[in-house]
């Protein structure tokens, strides 16, 4: 999420609680945060919102900032902690996830649309069945098609803590699924 090599001054500035150098960052990673927080909540109004608290923890956290290290990341960070606090309080609705599978699911392009808003419910209902931990990871994994270096950057866990998450997440889909008479 590195807009751009940052000027080590800038972030200097920033950490101090400068007020100009805040907007300044503001301006260039905005979009940015808006687009990955958009990926893990799946509501552009949502995300708009969610943006705007980011970037008040970022501010009020200024001091916890180590200039040395990427603006981009630790935002990223912030970000993810922000939509991760919304989720858990607010379970993605099933508009959201349905925005996000595709109309004909692959391999079903000639089913009956009935069987195709069924078998697009069921996967919606197994996924917001997920816990929040494991519902994150898979979004931004198998929706998102995220790197799983960068998902474990976001969540501050390990690459192959991201792996297992994942893992569990395709287990307890496939499971759910099963249960209710499809394969997947």
């Amino acid at each position: 999420m590195e807009a751009a090599e940052q000027p080590p001054e800038l972030l200097k500035q920033f950490s101090r609680g400068d007020l100009d150098a805040f907007e300044s960052l503001f301006r260039q990673f905005q979009g940015e945060v808006y687009r990955w927080i958009a990926r893990i909540v799946r509501d552009p109004a949502l995300s708009e919102d969610l943006t705007i608290e980011t970037f008040w923890r970022i501010y009020r956290a200024h001091a916890r900032f180590d200039p040395r290290r990427s603006f981009g990341a630790w935002a990223r960070r912030i970000a993810t902690n922000v939509a991760l606090d919304c989720l858990k309080s607010r379970r993605i609705r099933s508009r959201q996830l349905e925005s996000a599978l595709p109309e004909n699911l692959p391999g079903r392009e000639a089913a009956d649309p009935a069987l195709q808003r069924q078998l697009r419910e069921s996967v919606e209902r197994a996924f917001q069945r997920l816990p929040v931990k494991l519902q994150i990871v898979a979004m931004l994994a198998l929706v998102e098609k995220q790197s799983h270096k960068e998902i474990a950057e976001a969540l501050g866990i390990s690459t192959a803590a991201v792996k297992v998450r994942v893992f569990r997440a395709v287990r307890r889909l496939r499971s759910d699924l099963e249960k209710w008479g499809l394969k997947p």
